[in-house]
């Protein structure tokens, strides 16, 4: 049993150490709201990954943090739980909104983990202490550029590419990239971008023996993705369409992909986020976790969900040194040879680094009963 006495919203800014570019546009900065949960002298945190515009999903950051003063929060401080789960099964009356009510659910798994004194993986079953690292590379000006920056993240021992694509850019990168590393994990992420139409150009991508083509369809759709699977054989690996379990139920019963990146922020919080992992691993499916240019907040929920079995592809948990001179956390999260250990200790196992926070912050609020 736990009991949830305060919680402080943060809204900070962090600038990206470089450009990002994907079929969305592109990003040079990253707004990071955070939830701080406290009970019984711990406290748990989370990190939203809903952006300023919907453009990845439905969910922005001006509505999730009104939706977390006037509706979530007040549902859940001052009350107590059992676990996690029950905190869950409170929010599970209110309709999608995933994001923003996982915020409560993950920082309500890092504030029981630390009042148990045990990691945030072990609770969920998690059973490894490193789990394997790719990164995810934003769109280059040119295939020389694309070739490069490949090279240098490969030379970092990185266990695999994933290359943002989008129509018009598409085959040429990937064709570069092959030929100058032809033995390396190589995938691609179209957020979206196609449709049916363009079935031809994926088809082109079979050449290039990718482990998967990522959620290039519709951010909503199942169907399609089905129909598409069945003119390629690269497996389609499903994202923004799968939002829980029993979407991923559905889409792996009508064979619309072989893979699922799972994003815990996506489908809810921790909860769901095991579901569809058991859900994945009862037909056979691998999946990996997904980024979305977390600070070490995210990342470390991230890192300690992917101790999960059926974890077996590398995910979007690269080293945080990538994107920020400085994380919102005193820890260093750093892979090396492609491998990222799992933080040590209570919870999620990092701590805020409140002087820096304070310093990029715009908004800091605090909420009682």
């Amino acid at each position: 049993m736990f009991k949830i006495e305060a919680a402080e919203l943060i809204v900070a800014r962090l600038p990206l150490k470089f450009r990002f570019e994907t079929s969305f546009g592109v990003q040079t900065d990253k707004v990071v709201p955070l939830l701080v949960l406290h009970g019984e002298g711990v406290q748990g945190v989370s990190e939203g990954t809903m952006e300023r515009a919907p453009m990845y999903r439905e969910e922005t950051i001006t509505g999730a943090l009104a939706l977390l003063r006037d509706v979530f929060l007040p549902r859940v401080i001052g009350q107590s739980f059992a676990n996690p789960e029950a905190l869950n099964d409170a929010l599970g009356t209110f309709r999608g909104n995933r994001m923003a009510r996982a915020m409560v659910e993950m920082a309500a798994w890092d504030l029981w983990a630390r009042q148990l004194g045990v990691p945030l993986g072990t609770l969920l079953g998690g059973r490894k202490d490193h789990v394997e690292v790719g990164v995810s590379l934003g769109i280059q000006p040119d295939e020389a550029a694309t070739v490069d920056v490949v090279r240098r993240h490969v030379e970092q021992g990185y266990r695999r590419i994933k290359l943002k694509i989008r129509p018009g850019w598409d085959v040429q990168p990937v064709r570069a990239t092959r030929e100058a590393f032809p033995d390396i994990r190589l995938t691609v992420d179209a957020n979206s971008a196609y449709t049916l139409a363009d079935a031809g150009r994926l088809r082109a991508l079979d050449a290039f023996d990718l482990t998967y083509i990522e959620q290039p369809l519709a951010w909503d759709d199942l169907i399609d993705h089905a129909e598409l699977q069945r003119q390629l054989s690269t497996p389609l690996c499903l994202d923004e369409s799968v939002t829980s379990a029993q979407d991923a139920r559905k889409g792996l019963a009508i064979r619309a992909g072989g893979v699922i990146n799972v994003k815990v922020a996506r489908v809810g919080g921790h909860t769901e986020a095991r579901r569809v992992h058991d859900v994945a691993q009862a037909f056979g499916v691998p999946v990996w976790c997904g980024g979305m240019l977390e600070s070490g907040i995210g990342r470390a929920h991230n890192i300690h969900l992917s101790t999960l079995p059926n974890f077996t592809l590398p995910g979007d948990t690269s080293s945080a040194s990538r994107y920020w001179d400085t994380d919102l956390i005193n820890e260093r999260l750093e892979a090396q040879d492609g491998l990222m250990p799992v933080p040590a200790g209570a919870g999620t196992g990092v701590t805020l680094n409140r002087a820096f926070l304070d310093s990029v912050s715009e908004l800091h609020e605090e909420r009682r009963r």
